[in-house]
């Protein structure tokens, strides 16, 4: 499965070009700071949340599951956004959080 929602990963296979700067791009900011993985891949969770994007969250869900989270501390992320960005909003986040580990699982 592509880590890339349909339009995006297209793109990316009109442009190889874009495709490896993006992925180093990526890289490069992921190494800038202190952040452990697991903290990053979960402000990364946390962003997607914020944005409302479904397709993001489950991507952060399903990498963080790869990267080590737990399912746990992946609902524990989403569980925060009712607080943070508003409980419809958070309940949405849940969903999204659940459709991705039920998926993986």
């Amino acid at each position: 499965m592509s880590e890339h929602p349909g339009s995006f990963q297209d793109f990316l296979e009109q442009y190889p070009e874009l495709e490896r700067s993006h992925k180093e791009f990526s890289k490069l900011v992921s190494q800038f700071g202190p952040l452990e993985k697991k903290m990053r891949r979960l402000v990364r969770l946390g962003i997607a949340i914020g944005q409302q994007n479904g397709q993001q969250v489950r991507s952060s869900t399903r990498r963080g599951l790869e990267e080590g989270l737990s399912p746990e501390e992946l609902r524990h992320a989403a569980i925060l956004a009712l607080s943070a960005a508003g409980v419809p909003a958070g309940v949405v986040a849940c969903q999204w959080v659940e459709e991705a580990l039920a998926a993986a699982m």
